[in-house]
């Protein structure tokens, strides 16, 4: 994977819906545009995630398997504004 991340969030070994929730709290401390790499071993974020950045202003901008380890890129979107 090329993309070169802002932040990592080590979220190996921890149940769903966990991943999902401490991504959620890694992308609120990041800037709009920052890239988090999610680093999960839940089998079922690999749907989480792909439908958390349909439903929500993040980017899914990559995923992959690499062993027992799924790695997520999500690109911080911006709020609109009123």
């Amino acid at each position: 994977m090329a993309v070169q991340p802002d932040d990592v969030l080590d979220a190996r070994g921890l149940p769903c819906p966990l991943p999902l929730l401490k991504a959620k709290q890694a992308l609120a401390r990041l800037q709009p545009g920052h890239v988090l790499e999610i680093q999960a071993t839940d089998a079922g974020s690999w749907h989480d995630f792909e439908t958390f950045a349909d439903h929500s202003i993040h980017e899914l901008i990559a995923r992959e398997e690499r062993g027992e380890v799924y790695h997520y890129w999500l690109r911080k979107g911006e709020e609109p504004t009123p």
